[in-house]
């Protein structure tokens, strides 16, 4: 069997107040997009679970990865689920705020659910996938979703941005969420995130917004000047995904975002609809 994770960003972020066990609670809106990894799942011809990768470079031991701690939780609850060979192509960057490896582990699970039939409903995998990180449980569902508490708390949005094209811009730097969350400033949020991102979205800009990006381009001022670059290029909406290095424009029509991608020497960028 062969499905494609795909990636998310995060419209708006709001760092709302420090828990008493040391994480933050937040408020984002996850938002799937179409770009994506490749992931195989077949039967282990030798009885023996594995996992290859390809493609982007994966710095974890393989009993580490997200994919296989999936594969073994699932094994783990559910004896149906036999010995598998695995093959994870990466595209989608890492330490960019996309979730590319919540999203892996979360289509291991719906995967091995399917192929298997455990019989599993998407709450039960949900969390099973809250074990693995915050924010894996939004991939078994794969909707637009508000997440509160750590990212785990999640609540169906109606927002439609069909028709909208998608510019992501990666540059060569990665940020760690540990730090970035160090150096954020909590504060109670002033708005109703789920009724802002209904608005058009040129009146975002100051209210949707990432309370990463004070600290995060303070130590990184290429990521600001990659946000003021795909403004200026007709973006009607930019910002930070997550606690970075991704970003991200959202533009009218496909021609607008692809005339930009020469401006960002040294980055990936990608282009696809939303």
């Amino acid at each position: 069997m062969i499905t494609f994770p795909n990636a998310k960003i995060n419209l708006g972020l709001n760092i709302v107040e420090r828990r008493a066990d040391g994480y933050h609670n937040l408020e984002t809106v996850f938002y799937p997009i179409a770009l994506t990894d490749v992931l195989e799942i077949v039967p282990a011809a030798d009885g023996t679970t594995s996992l290859q990768c390809y493609g982007r470079p994966v710095d974890c031991p393989v009993e580490k990865n997200l994919v296989m701690r999936a594969c073994r939780l699932m094994q783990h609850h559910y004896d149906c689920v036999p010995a598998v060979e695995m093959h994870l192509y990466k595209h989608i960057p890492d330490g960019a705020g996309l979730g590319g490896g919540s999203s892996d582990a979360a289509h291991v699970l719906t995967m091995l659910n399917q192929m298997f039939k455990v019989g599993a409903d998407d709450a039960t995998l949900a969390a099973l996938a809250a074990s693995l990180g915050a924010d894996c449980p939004f991939f078994v569902y794969n909707c637009p979703m508000l997440a509160t508490g750590i990212g785990d708390v999640l609540t169906p949005v109606e927002l439609d941005l069909k028709g909208m094209t998608l510019m992501l811009v990666k540059p060569p730097v990665s940020v760690s969420t540990k730090t970035a969350y160090a150096r954020v400033v909590p504060r109670p949020s002033v708005s109703d995130l789920r009724s802002d991102v209904k608005r058009p979205l040129l009146q975002w800009d100051g209210v949707v917004k990432n309370d990463f990006e004070v600290s995060v381009f303070a130590e990184y001022p290429q990521l600001g000047h990659i946000k003021l670059q795909l403004q200026r290029g007709g973006a009607r909406y930019a910002a930070m995904s997550g606690s970075g290095s991704a970003m991200f424009g959202i533009f009218d029509d496909v021609k607008m975002a692809e005339a930009l991608i020469g401006c960002f020497d040294g980055c990936d960028t990608f282009v696809t609809p939303l």
